[in-house]
């Protein structure tokens, strides 16, 4: 016989090292001649996305276009530390030195945007490219042509920004305190499919709702949560760890199982944004966040179809069956 059920997962996640070890990144943003920009961080993209999320940044920082931006990531000859792609850090700490080199730059330009149009620098709009004055439309100059003369005139193109992210520590007594800079929050909804007759669970679809600051890349924060939805129902349903005399039993992913494209369910997301004002344009972390509730929903919707609590992970058609078993 077949059941289903739907169950509900809640998480919240502490973004970057937090509990005061140190957390920290640099960034360079340099000008070309023609207006094109340069970004030097130390964030390794391993996939998730950071070097998009990096020039997006230094492009809205700087009012230009997105393609006008590179990034040199992760070369440790001429890129500035930005320590590990871990704890959903780089887009809040990367992303912040980021944001500040070019503002670091952005305000050299500005220096010489006021002396070539003749115009207050709170009057001063770099937009699409586009330098103007909000108080004379005619006086307008590109952003590229700025740039030449930065250079003709020996001004200075490059900015420079350190970010550090590290927070206090809690107390040593009561564990109280803020750990962490900021937290981001997820809440997924499971609907699985229990066999009684073989104790296989079918996850059918999974609805996640995630936090994540202002969502600089929507797509990519998408594709992250479709990924992290699939990690944290191979963590729920599939991957285990057998030891048996100290030696692995589950050394390769011949038996160690992780789940495919074919074992995906349908996965709807719903970004939340919850603006950070300490994060650039609002951004918080995101990576591991949408990992968590997965495994708490299929738990609790396999409870939802069977009547039957499973305490462990992951959930093996064995202990559904002797779960059953106990419960006749």
């Amino acid at each position: 016989m077949r059941k289903r059920g739907r169950g509900i997962g809640c998480s919240l996640y502490g973004v970057g090292y937090g509990f005061n070890r140190p957390d920290h990144s640099g960034a360079y943003v340099e000008v070309a001649d023609d207006g094109t920009v340069t970004v030097l961080s130390g964030a390794c993209d391993l996939g998730q996305g950071s070097d998009t999320i990096l020039c997006q940044i230094a492009a809205e920082e700087l009012g230009i276009a997105y393609d006008d931006v590179r990034i040199i990531s992760a070369d440790t000859a001429v890129t500035p530390d930005a320590q590990a792609s871990t704890a959903s850090r780089q887009t809040y700490v990367s992303g912040s030195a980021v944001k500040r080199a070019a503002a670091d730059v952005k305000e050299n330009f500005l220096k010489l945007a006021i002396e070539l149009l003749k115009c207050e620098l709170i009057d001063i709009i770099i937009k699409d490219g586009v330098v103007s004055c909000k108080t004379d439309a005619s006086k307008t100059l590109k952003f590229s042509e700025l740039a030449w003369q930065m250079h003709q005139r020996g001004r200075q193109f490059i900015g420079f920004a350190f970010y550090d992210n590290t927070t206090a520590d809690v107390d040593s007594v009561t564990n109280q305190g803020d750990a962490y800079a900021h937290y981001i929050y997820g809440t997924q909804v499971a609907d699985v499919e229990v066999d009684t007759e073989t104790g296989e669970v079918t996850v059918l679809r999974i609805g996640a709702a995630q936090d994540c600051g202002k969502a600089i890349n929507p797509k990519n924060v998408e594709q992250q949560m479709d990924g992290a939805v699939v990690q944290g129902m191979g963590y729920g349903i599939m991957e285990e760890i057998i030891l048996k005399d100290g030696k692995t039993l589950t050394p390769s992913f011949t038996k160690f199982l992780i789940p495919t494209s074919q074992d995906a369910p349908d996965i709807v997301t719903y970004i939340v944004e919850d603006p950070d004002p300490k994060g650039p344009f609002g951004a918080k972390g995101l990576g591991e966040g949408p990992i968590i509730p997965t495994a708490a929903a299929i738990v609790n919707a396999v409870y939802d179809a069977i009547g039957v609590r499973i305490t462990s992970l992951p959930i093996t058609p064995e202990k559904i069956l002797a779960a059953l078993s106990s419960k006749e």
